[in-house]
């Protein structure tokens, strides 16, 4: 049996706040509404938590244990892709390991509107790689499967996959293939349980 989910929403330009176990319901109020926050939740004292913390998408409900980098992109501001990088209590990474003028005033990444999510996600496993070795962190973790099963690993079509994008595939290659010669692992989240998460799971 499917696990029942509840949709948070926040609308500040019309003045609409609230939870609903109606995923329909949910998408017809936020539907074509710049300023919409909305996101998924397993219980309903999650989705409230969340709503009372100002409905941003970087604040976690709950923290994930395990230490390690985390690595995620995402929409959910409405400006084009994100990226993000952290520990795992969430604060930001990126400063580490690229240039303070190309993270927002969010501590995140936005790239140019032609990218992809999935650019994004490849794009921020190699920031998570390279602050991994720069570090000697062992563990990282991403939500993304395509990622993480197989574009970091050099399986990555040519067929509809812009030849920059198949570039930095093969440059992640090679960087997870010399993290984990020195013992490291690059393991799969729920999105849910992520805390770089920049991005809304249905």
């Amino acid at each position: 049996m499917k696990q029942k989910k509840y949709y948070a929403y926040s609308v500040s330009s019309i003045g609409a706040q609230g939870i609903t176990d109606d995923w329909e319901e949910c998408k017809m109020i936020v539907s074509g509404k710049r300023d919409a926050r909305y996101k998924g939740f397993k219980s309903r004292d999650e989705a409230s938590e969340w709503l009372n913390a100002g409905a941003r998408y970087e604040v976690k409900v709950k923290q994930v244990a395990v230490p390690g980098i985390y690595f995620d992109a995402g929409t959910g501001r409405g400006f084009g892709v994100e990226i993000s990088v952290t520990d795992e209590h969430g604060r930001d990474l990126l400063a580490r390991v690229i240039a303070k003028e190309f993270i927002n005033e969010h501590g995140k990444h936005l790239l140019s509107t032609e990218k992809t999510n999935n650019y994004g996600e490849l794009l921020a496993c190699r920031y998570a790689l390279e602050l991994a070795l720069q570090e000697g962190e062992n563990h990282i973790f991403g939500d993304s499967k395509i990622i993480i099963d197989y574009w970091s690993k050099g399986k990555i079509k040519k067929e509809g996959i812009a030849p920059e994008t198949r570039t930095l595939a093969f440059l992640v290659k090679k960087l997870r293939e010399t993290f984990e010669a020195k013992g490291g692992h690059v393991e799969r989240v729920s999105g849910d349980d992520n805390p770089a998460d920049l991005g809304f799971h249905r």
